[in-house]
């Protein structure tokens, strides 16, 4: 899994019809990269999430080959938040 911070939103007016509803979000991961991860859970930007890479995300989504390979997994609660 990584670790990352919701940066921003990503806007596709044209994509495949095989992507789910869901939102593409920025994320920067804790090794200072970024990434565009599929969100099914609808996290905002500044939140701290976790996503998992590869084949485990596409596997998520059942009855449906999802053309994704970041997905976010969960919204990881903070102090003071």
């Amino acid at each position: 899994m990584i670790r990352g911070r919701v940066k921003g939103r990503v806007w596709s007016s044209k994509h495949i019809e095989t992507l789910p509803n869901g939102g593409l979000l920025e994320v920067e991961t804790e090794g200072g990269g970024t990434l565009v991860a599929f969100d099914p859970l609808g996290c905002a930007d500044g939140e701290a999430v976790l996503v998992t890479q590869g084949s485990v995300a596409a596997g998520y989504f059942t009855g449906t080959k999802a053309p994704v390979d970041a997905l976010i997994i969960g919204s990881i609660d903070e102090e003071g938040g």
